[in-house]
């Protein structure tokens, strides 16, 4: 199973999952009842026995912390985590809203030859396929609208007034008005709202972007030369539209989808040196994370696969789960490779 198709299976798990988990009360929010629910069990805060008198402040405030603050930091300390080692790989691989943004970016580049209508067109077209590009705006729209609502609601009865047209005012007024604000998002700025909106995309980029060791795209760029006959696929197959040779701090909202390694590894099938970019992690990743602001530190210089070519131990060491190589051991200088040339730049020694 290739990156992609693997990447696929778990978009469509989690999509499923989303859509789901307040059908099947593994996870909602009723706004009725006042509390969430949790695998089919109440989540209460341990309030209500305070208001009633059967419990004292103490024990108030033990089950607010228990019940809320722990939970809460749980979550964002194991979110955290991946996103300092790996970024946005939650949205890359699991996020409900970007495998809506993948969709209709495909359907795009198949009906008007390019994945967003603010770009200029850069393959065949079908204008056929318009209809269904509307479809699907429309449609994921209505069901991001319908989801969001079970989410707040008791799903029974959400799903019980929609099949038989009996809404309510309220719930007609939010399918409506969340089915249009979706639709103008999915159409015109589902890559905005990803890269600049998104509480979660951005809180992940931020928390990525402090480690400067963390897994990043990598570009070999002693081979610079090779990518003469490529036509820019793998800026071309970025869903996030950024550019992936670049240095990190350009890539701020990369999602570690992987789509320019998988445009790479296409183009570069029959070179015997293999794809250019490359998933690199610690010292390698130095070479792309350390290179901001007109600095050139002496990192180790990315290798094909993140084995370093030297007479030494250096040896790369697999890394399960995302398919990249880091380094070995290394000396405390120079990460236990020739020194680089010093590059200057003139304008930042002036003064």
């Amino acid at each position: 199973m290739t990156r992609q198709q693997q990447r696929l299976l778990a978009r469509t798990a989690f999509f499923a999952l989303f859509v789901l988990a307040p059908p099947l009360d593994i996870l909602r929010l009723d706004l009725t009842l006042g509390h969430f629910i949790l695998f089919g069990y109440n989540w209460t805060l341990g309030l209500a026995a305070f208001q009633a008198g059967e419990i004292g402040p103490g024990q108030a405030v033990l089950n607010l912390v228990l019940r809320a603050f722990v939970p809460l930091a749980a979550i964002v300390a194991v979110f955290g985590f991946a996103a300092w080692k790996w970024g946005r790989v939650y949205c890359g691989w699991l996020c409900p809203h970007f495998s809506v943004v993948e969709t209709i970016n495909n359907l795009m580049r198949r009906a008007f030859g390019k994945p967003t209508l603010w770009e200029r067109a850069s393959g065949a077209r079908d204008l056929r396929l318009t209809p269904v590009v509307l479809a699907a705006v429309f449609g994921f729209a209505f069901l991001w609208a319908l989801t969001l609502l079970t989410y707040l609601l008791p799903p029974r009865e959400i799903y019980h007034n929609l099949f038989n047209l009996a809404l309510t005012r309220n719930q007609f007024i939010f399918l409506s008005a969340a089915t249009v604000v979706f639709s103008l998002e999915f159409l015109l700025a589902r890559h905005l709202f990803c890269r600049f909106g998104c509480a979660v995309g951005v809180f992940q980029s931020f928390v990525w972007m402090a480690n400067k060791k963390a897994m990043v795209v990598g570009f070999e760029r002693a081979r610079a030369p090779a990518c003469a006959s490529c036509e820019a696929s793998c800026d071309d197959a970025c869903p996030m539209r950024l550019k992936p040779r670049n240095i990190k701090r350009y890539k701020f909202a990369c999602t570690q989808c992987g789509e320019c390694l998988s445009a790479c590894d296409e183009v570069q099938r029959d070179n015997p040196q293999g794809a250019l970019l490359h998933w690199v992690a610690r010292e390698e990743a130095l070479h792309t994370s350390d290179r901001d602001f007109g600095r050139r530190p002496d990192v180790p210089e990315i290798r094909r696969h993140g084995v370093y070519e030297q007479g030494r131990a250096g040896h790369g060491q697999n890394v399960s789960g995302f398919g990249f190589r880091v380094s070995g051991p290394a000396s405390s200088s120079t990460g236990g490779m020739p020194r680089q040339p010093e590059t200057r730049n003139p304008k930042l020694e002036t003064g």
